[in-house]
């Protein structure tokens, strides 16, 4: 299946369709609607049968991302798009960070991690927190795009709301009264470091003439 958006009476539609490193639902789901919304028609791994596993060995978010951008496109022979991003915080000197879907241990439920969080938090007054993400495209000739996003906040002391995924429901973004998991995923993908980072994606794949208009 591949899924594209059409816009009226002008479609742009790229000369090559892209599949989704990330196996993650809620990754899928948002950057789903964001491609869809900038015009970029999209496969996931799942529609291709893919089940690999992928090491992220990486010391960066971008190195990670690279790395998995790169296994989907040796397996498929198609550009794809891989993110990776975490949660930055001041106060635990960067925690958790690429570590950010494993905190706490593997097992645990994204509510759990969110308390997990918020207990080694507990006797903090400085909440300052960032999610941030890096985009990374890769093609099958070897050419790279990246793109970087972040989300800037205050960690809460205790979870709000029930969208969303991840911390979420703990990270209350500048100038909103309204966690992550409270908004709406098109307010939510305004503002979050994944919104950014792909529609400076874009921006870039523009540049680089990948897509065709019809």
């Amino acid at each position: 299946m591949i899924y594209q958006a059409g816009t009226g009476s002008r479609e742009l539609v790229y000369s090559m369709k892209f599949v989704l490193a990330t196996a993650n639902p809620g990754k899928i789901k948002e950057l789903g609607k964001l491609l869809s919304e900038l015009d970029i028609a999209y496969v996931t791994r799942n529609d291709l049968g893919i089940s690999i596993d992928i090491e992220e060995t990486g010391a960066t978010f971008l190195e990670n991302a690279t790395l998995k951008a790169n296994a989907i496109t040796a397996v498929s022979g198609l550009p794809a798009i891989a993110d990776d991003s975490g949660l930055v915080i001041d106060s635990l000197d960067g925690e958790p960070g690429l570590f950010s879907s494993s905190y706490g241990g593997v097992r645990l439920t994204d509510k759990q991690r969110c308390l997990y969080l918020l207990g080694k938090m507990e006797n903090s007054e400085q909440r300052r927190a960032k999610f941030v993400c890096n985009i990374v495209c890769s093609f099958p000739d070897g050419k790279l795009i990246t793109a970087y996003g972040e989300c800037n906040g205050i960690i809460l002391t205790e979870p709000r709301g029930s969208d969303g995924f991840g911390y979420d429901p703990v990270f209350l973004p500048d100038g909103k009264e309204h966690t992550l998991a409270e908004l709406g995923i098109d307010e939510k993908n305004e503002i979050s470091h994944r919104g950014v980072a792909l529609r400076e994606f874009s921006k870039l794949l523009k540049a680089h003439k990948t897509e065709i208009h019809i």
